[in-house]
């Protein structure tokens, strides 16, 4: 079983970067798919970004070129890098851990991280 604990969340000024980190404490963390989604005040949970290998990425097109998920099986961490923030990327960020790729669905995840609150102030 994985247990996953984000952090690196705050408040950031639109156009500013923040990287977020995931440290899972389960001893299978390289068996599993990671990913982030967000959600904010009054939406759906919604996928962000998710690394299979370092070959196989995919992000959300909202994010794509912006944000970078990475992971180090060594740490057992995953980390998103984001830059050039928006106003529209304010929302909690949630770790994600699974087996089926594409991880786009929330149905598809086993394992969720309690979340960091992300703010982006325009």
């Amino acid at each position: 079983q994985e247990q996953l604990v984000e952090s690196g969340g705050g408040l950031v000024q639109a156009g500013g970067a923040l990287r977020l980190s995931c440290a899972a404490s389960g001893r299978t963390f390289s068996r599993y798919i990671m990913g982030w989604f967000r959600q904010a005040p009054g939406k759906e949970r919604e996928f962000v970004a998710a690394f299979m290998t370092s070959d196989l990425t995919d992000y959300s097109d909202s994010v794509k070129g912006r944000f970078t998920i990475s992971r180090d099986n060594d740490k057992n961490t995953v980390y998103l890098q984001m830059n050039s923030l928006k106003s529209e990327d304010t929302a909690v960020y949630y770790c994600a851990a699974g087996t089926k790729w594409p991880m786009r669905e929330t149905t598809r995840i086993d394992y969720w991280g309690q979340g960091t609150q992300v703010i982006v102030s325009s």
